[in-house]
């Protein structure tokens, strides 16, 4: 199936990483898919996408289906290379990452098969990696991470910016692997796993800090009377700021953003900073902003467009409007909310058709504009001035 010197390769966790990489891998590898959700395997062994993509349609059955599994054994028993795709989040005192779900699978792993190759692409502290490789020495672990947008990780996989390959043994088969399903070769880093965890906390951290940027020259904007669009335009005309990432949202959230800001602070530890916490609060100021701006405008029955961050995207994790919403709701705000992806979130009430959705709200909040909300463009509040995420 490769002409490479490996050819079966266990992809533990069907999200976003790792579905997505199961679809292009399967076309030259044998690939065995893991995942604990039994309603996600049963849907993966019917053809079927636990995840949206815009390219699944075209790619989802190409060069056969997904093969799911919800034992562990199965799909690592034999495998060249294992890659770990689980998520991460905060630990609830919001210290750091919590890694345990990784910690476990890689200690099962060791049970199965205590010689295997493993490639991590979760999102994890700055010093994992090599904390792993003592503790499992017979073990070889790389770190590889991940760069891609929800609702595009087919194309991102397809069209990396770069492949950063953190390991201490300079894997080729790892580049071999990652390059197979490259439609476009990027440039190729090796480098010490730490670095390698650095570079992908850091890079979505600047990219949080861009957004915050973006978001409050716009509430300055708003709250002077100037056109933002305007002076948005004027400021990334400058080519060292660039004309790219500079469009007002709510704030930003979903998978990764938010708590990799947040762990990149935890791993300064005693390093001086201020950037990155100053960052995290204005996200928080930005979302406080907005959701008094809403109240200003004392609608009778404000509705609410959707729940997700972003178009081109089933993810409401960490969305800016949930915040906002909690705001609205102690304003004792009479909220209608339409998001066809969710039955119910907390108290708020929801409303299956767009078109009475439409008819009565007197306003309409989005964190994204959509075609369909255009015959009401007049009542939708909304900061998305580029119309792009």
């Amino acid at each position: 199936m490769s002409n490479l010197n490996l050819n079966k390769i266990c992809i533990i966790g069907a999200g976003y990483v790792g579905f997505s990489l199961a679809v292009l891998l399967k076309q030259y590898f044998q690939v065995s898919l893991v995942e604990n959700q039994k309603t996600k395997v049963d849907l993966i062994n019917k053809g079927k996408s636990p995840i949206f993509d815009k390219d699944m349609d075209g790619l989802l059955c190409k060069g056969g289906k997904v093969r799911s599994t919800n034992r562990l054994r199965d799909g690592v028993i034999n495998s060249d290379y294992i890659i770990i795709a689980l998520p991460t989040s905060l630990k609830q005192n919001f210290s750091g990452l919590d890694t345990s779900i990784i910690e476990n699978c890689i200690y099962k792993i060791s049970l199965i098969n205590s010689f295997a190759q493993i490639i991590i692409k979760s999102t994890i502290p700055v010093g994992f990696t090599a904390k792993m490789q003592k503790k499992y020495p017979n073990m070889v672990f790389s770190f590889v991470p991940e760069f891609l947008r929800e609702g595009h990780a087919l194309q991102d996989n397809q069209y990396p910016s770069r492949l950063i390959i953190g390991s201490d043994n300079k894997d080729q088969n790892i580049k071999k692997i990652f390059l197979k399903i490259a439609n476009k070769k990027p440039q190729v880093f090796f480098m010490q796993s730490q670095e390698a965890e650095a570079v992908k906390l850091f890079s979505n951290s600047y990219l949080a800090n861009r957004v915050s940027f973006f978001n409050e020259l716009d509430s300055f904007c708003l709250s002077k009377g100037l056109n933002a669009k305007n002076v948005i335009e004027g400021v990334s005309a400058d080519k060292r700021i660039g004309n790219y990432y500079n469009n007002p949202s709510f704030g930003y959230g979903g998978y990764c953003l938010p708590k990799d800001t947040k762990q990149l602070l935890t791993n300064f530890n005693s390093i001086p900073t201020r950037l990155f916490s100053a960052v995290i609060s204005s996200n928080n100021i930005r979302k406080s902003f907005i959701a008094q701006q809403i109240i200003k405008m004392n609608p009778s029955c404000l509705g609410v467009y959707r729940l997700n961050m972003k178009s081109q995207s089933d993810n409401n994790r960490d969305s800016a409007i949930l915040d906002i919403l909690d705001i609205l709701d102690k304003a004792k705000m009479n909220i209608l909310i339409f998001e066809p992806n969710i039955v119910r979130y907390r108290k708020f009430k929801f409303i299956e058709s767009l078109q009475k959705f439409k008819q009565q709200c007197d306003l309409v909040i989005a964190n994204r504009m959509d075609d369909e909300l255009l015959d009401i463009s007049n009542k939708v509040f909304t900061r998305d001035l580029f119309h792009e995420n």
